[in-house]
């Protein structure tokens, strides 16, 4: 199996070196994937999936259903990876469904047969340490990436043949174009007072898709978005003034940053970019 898994990888890799532009620059920047260090909660996150050849689970590919894929079309590289558009249209599919999954359970918990009215999405039930209003959108918000991203790693798991990360923290020094990983214990001693401001000059995609194990390099980034009330169309973040970012917005740091191409997940509208 081990062998199978390196041919495997070794084939993709391969075949992605050219087709993934941003992999074949700036590798003078680039270190080993030996170099990295990785807290244990985000190295038990990164799977190798040489159980998706083998166990049939509940979120298998359907072999006899041809599915559509914007993300095959958006991102011609993973069908190296996947081997087929049937494969990529079936991890868009699944991961949406995670999205859809989410904003169902959470909304009827608080709702329950109904979405939050505009209203309601704009009440400011808390501040954060640094004194800022937490609105209810942000908290429902928080509620259903949680769900949504544990159904994503079930999925991924199954059905991506390489490593991905979750929620993994970066710092990226844009001028310079340098990355590096922030461990789970740096976050956490940087928002211990409860103040993401001490989080300037970092991102936290929700999802990195690698196409090898070099983690400061992506071949795709997926990013959940909850809009509430669910009528507004989902949206990248923009950067303020303040921000070591300003007049971008999360998804063109995110491309910037790791390569890839950074695709948005949400309930109404799937995939977009």
């Amino acid at each position: 199996m081990i062998a199978h898994r390196t041919v495997r990888w070794g084939l993709a890799r391969l075949g992605l070196a050219c087709a993934l532009l941003s992999a074949c620059a700036g590798s003078s920047q680039r270190s080993s994937h030996r170099d990295l260090r990785l807290d244990t909660e985000t190295a038990s996150r990164i799977r190798h999936a040489a159980t998706a050849a083998n166990g049939a689970g509940s979120f298998a590919p359907a072999a006899t259903r041809v599915v559509a894929s914007e993300l095959a079309r958006w991102v011609p590289a993973l069908l190296t990876l996947l081997e087929s558009d049937n494969a990529v249209g079936e991890l868009e599919e699944r991961l949406v469904e995670c999205a859809r999954q989410a904003e169902r359970q959470v909304n009827a918990s608080w709702f329950g047969n109904r979405s939050p009215t505009r209203e309601e999405c704009g009440e400011e039930v808390e501040v954060d340490g640094c004194g800022e209003p937490i609105t209810r959108a942000i908290l429902l918000g928080q509620q259903k990436h949680e769900i949504a991203l544990q159904c994503a790693r079930e999925v991924l798991e199954k059905l991506w043949p390489a490593p991905f990360s979750v929620e993994q923290r970066y710092r990226f020094y844009l001028n310079a174009r340098f990355l590096e990983t922030v461990s789970r214990e740096e976050e956490a001693r940087l928002i211990a007072q409860g103040c993401t401001r001490e989080l300037w000059r970092t991102i936290k995609p929700d999802i990195v898709l690698h196409a090898d194990g070099d983690l400061r390099r992506a071949a795709l980034v997926l990013d959940f978005k909850f809009p509430c009330p669910d009528t507004n169309a989902p949206r990248w973040r923009e950067y303020g003034e303040g921000s070591a970012y300003a007049n971008s917005n999360q998804g063109e740091i995110y491309k910037e940053a790791l390569g890839g191409k950074a695709v948005i997940i949400s309930p109404r509208r799937g995939m977009t970019r």
